[in-house]
């Protein structure tokens, strides 16, 4: 396992609460990503879980962590709920089932550090979570840097260097991320991840959430050339989140070493950009969402046929790994 310096990531909390701009009202692309492999998990567990083993050796209590949480249903284990100290957690329980009959808790923190003590684990969970980097690479902040992204919020149509820059980052979040999970899992334990991804070969501005961080990076300048907001606002401003083609995740997870790949595959539905009140409205403030989202569904109406034509190739990484 690699030894990277754990520094502490930014925080883009999502809208808590239960309003029309949280994010439980504005999670549907998120929670269709989970329910449409869901049944596949279960065989996962099923076919590559040894749950009597695993019984055996934590004196009967089994232990899952869900990271970058949401609600869930499962049988009477011992569930963890784990995301920055800034998320809803009281949104979050108010919506779990009173009569649920297993044991929850929240576990505050960020997931690119540890969480848990070692050998504590046995199946951690995350969906829609790890596409979010823990910080935007430096370089795009320099504007004497080649990765200077001038009037785009996303790597997706950017030059080279800036796509770069994003990989970078990324591939030193996921390292971080799988050599803690490795501590905190048992040996046979599972890690389930559900994230948007872009198919190997296929270039990120084809992509149906690279077409829809162009729209959205088109309506902000136009409202910067209304003087809604500045220049500088949109030009200091770019999406902490990375799509990561299976190739790409082979590769980090091989250079661990303590993961076997039991499972990698792109699947359906696609990643839409319900989760992006919080960061916008940290850098730009509250007050224009309604206008942007105005002009964003605008915008998507007048692209809807080749919207529909990149949501129908897919672009949903599901992947299983297991604890060796």
């Amino acid at each position: 396992m690699s030894n990277n310096t754990y520094t502490v990531p930014e925080s883009y909390p999502m809208n808590g609460g239960d309003g029309i701009n949280s994010y439980t009202k504005n999670s549907s692309f998120q929670r269709a990503g989970a329910n449409a492999v869901k049944a596949v998990i279960d065989d996962v567990i099923a076919e590559k879980l040894d749950v009597e083993k695993i019984f055996s050796s934590s004196k009967g209590t089994f232990r899952i962590a869900d990271l970058g949480c949401f609600a869930f249903e499962m049988p009477e284990f011992q569930v963890f709920f784990n995301d920055h100290a800034s998320n809803d957690f009281n949104t979050l329980f108010a919506s779990l089932p009173p009569e649920r009959s297993y044991f929850a808790t929240g576990v505050p923190g960020s997931f690119h550090g540890r969480l848990f003590p070692n050998f504590s684990l046995d199946f951690v969970y995350s969906s829609y979570a790890l596409q979010c980097l823990s910080k935007v690479p430096e370089e795009l902040l320099n504007k004497n840097s080649a990765a200077w992204n001038k009037g785009r919020v996303h790597y997706a149509s950017a030059p080279d260097e800036v796509a770069q820059a994003f990989t970078t980052q990324f591939a030193k979040d996921i390292t971080a991320f799988l050599d803690c999970r490795a501590k905190e899992l048992v040996v046979g334990g599972l890690l389930v991840l559900i994230m948007p991804g872009v198919p190997n070969g296929i270039p990120h501005s084809s992509t149906l959430t690279g077409a829809i961080f162009d729209f959205l990076g088109q309506c902000l300048m136009g409202m910067a050339k209304e003087g809604l907001i500045s220049e500088a606002q949109v030009d200091t401003f770019n999406l902490p989140v990375y799509f990561a083609s299976p190739k790409e995740m082979t590769q980090l997870v091989e250079r661990n070493e303590c993961f076997s790949i039991e499972r990698m595959e792109i699947t359906l539905p696609c990643a839409g950009a319900d989760d992006l009140i919080g960061i916008i409205s940290k850098h730009f403030g509250v007050e224009i969402i309604d206008e942007l989202f105005e002009r964003f569904c605008k915008k998507q109406g007048d692209f809807i046929s080749m919207l529909e034509s990149k949501y129908n190739e897919g672009d949903q990484l599901f992947i299983v790994l297991k604890r060796i």
